[in-house]
């Protein structure tokens, strides 16, 4: 499922689907999840866009970085809406997206059906979780975990069992009856999916939705869903908050995520670029620098991720900040807590974010911020902006 407008990215997501956002400076967020299907021997995968779809699809072409160009069987095909004689048009909910398309997915005859959101981080088997969805006989496994209780509001909310049967499941609750969440990770028996989309399609009240109708209305009609554990590090970067944390996390001790762990590789598509480059006097502290990065004299980068081709003038001092693909940061500025979209310029002497604020300012993909601007904490400069529109 990656076609996610991700509104509540602000400007990451004014020209791309959130799955498409770069991540951890070389990646994209929807690398995670093929590259866990990839590293589980699922090689058979639909990817359903629809909001911005283009640098999706550039970056995934035929899926050669993740194995998926393959010609026979399985690979990776990309599905967007399309109009026919049936009703079909614009998905109106992720449960939608999945009916409109149920025709190709029957084609290949699978017994199971593995449904992802394409925009979390994090790095799973997927076998240990079929092999319980076979164990309890189940119609559908949902993949969960525990989470903090002022973040329940974001999630689907689960009650089970002693057996991991799942007794109720309410989406984004304003009062939750627990913490064990839904972590958008499903198995489905194929033909108990295509009986509860075939049902939701006929009811006008429905908003087409897995979370808050398919799933539901499942449980109540007494088909077996199960709650399938999991205890490693996920996350649902909807927010900018939690985008920015999630880079954060990567450059805790120990990371929270091993990007490095060679047994689980995470794979992308990667641009040509020349080695980084570190001129003399320049320092860094537990950051991470992209192919093509090139730090100046003088310059101090620290807690911050730097994507390939991005240029730290002579002076800058950049902290606690993610700074996307090309963007050019000029001498003595001074960027703090922010998100920098690609290709952004900024001039000389300026001022953007605070490390100790809560707020994180975010400027906007290829806009150029003239010398001596201040940026405050939290404010947001739309993309493509213009010198004249800072006056």
């Amino acid at each position: 499922m990656a076609g996610g407008e991700g509104s509540r990215l602000g400007v990451l997501t004014a020209t791309r689907t959130k799955p498409a956002v770069p991540f951890a400076g070389k990646y994209r967020i929807i690398d995670f999840a093929l590259s866990n299907c990839i590293n589980s021997a699922v090689f058979d995968v639909m990817l359903l866009a629809q909001y911005r779809p283009h640098s999706l699809i550039d970056h995934i072409g035929v899926g050669r970085p993740w194995d998926l160009d393959r010609s026979i069987t399985g690979g990776v095909q990309i599905y967007q809406p399309y109009t026919d004689r049936s009703d079909s048009g614009w998905y109106l909910g992720t449960a939608d997206a999945v009916f409109q398309n149920f025709r190709f997915v029957r084609s290949g005859r699978p017994d199971l059906i593995l449904i992802l959101s394409g925009d979390h981080i994090y790095q799973m088997d997927y076998d240990p979780m079929i092999e319980f969805h076979l164990d309890h006989q189940s119609d559908l496994t949902i993949a969960t975990l525990r989470v903090k209780p002022d973040e329940t509001h974001r999630f689907g909310i689960l009650e089970v069992d002693s057996d991991y049967r799942v007794q109720s499941f309410t989406e984004k609750p304003d009062s939750p009856s627990g913490t064990l969440a839904s972590m958008g990770v499903y198995i489905f028996q194929r033909e108990a999916l295509y009986r509860a989309l075939l049902s939701d399609a006929d009811r006008p009240d429905s908003s087409r939705d897995f979370g808050a109708d398919i799933i539901p209305r499942m449980i109540d009609d007494g088909l077996r869903v199960s709650a399938f554990p999991y205890s490693g590090y996920w996350v649902d970067v909807g927010t900018l908050s939690s985008y920015w944390q999630s880079h954060m996390d990567l450059l805790s001790r120990p990371p929270s995520l091993h990007l490095n762990d060679r047994s689980w590789v995470i794979h992308t598509k990667s641009e040509e670029r020349p080695p980084a480059l570190l001129q003399s006097g320049a320092l860094v502290r537990d950051s991470l620098i992209c192919d093509g990065a090139m730090i100046s004299e003088g310059a101090v980068v620290e807690n911050s991720v730097l994507s390939p081709g991005v240029y730290i003038g002579p002076s800058a001092q950049i902290s606690h900040s993610i700074i996307l693909t090309d963007a050019h940061i000029a001498s003595n500025a001074s960027v703090n807590k922010a998100v920098v979209d690609k290709i952004v310029r900024v001039g000389e002497d300026c001022l953007i974010g605070k490390t100790d604020s809560e707020n994180i300012a975010t400027i906007g993909k290829a806009s150029h911020i003239p010398p001596g601007t201040i940026i405050k904490p939290g404010q947001e400069i739309p993309t493509d902006s213009r010198p004249k529109d800072f006056t």
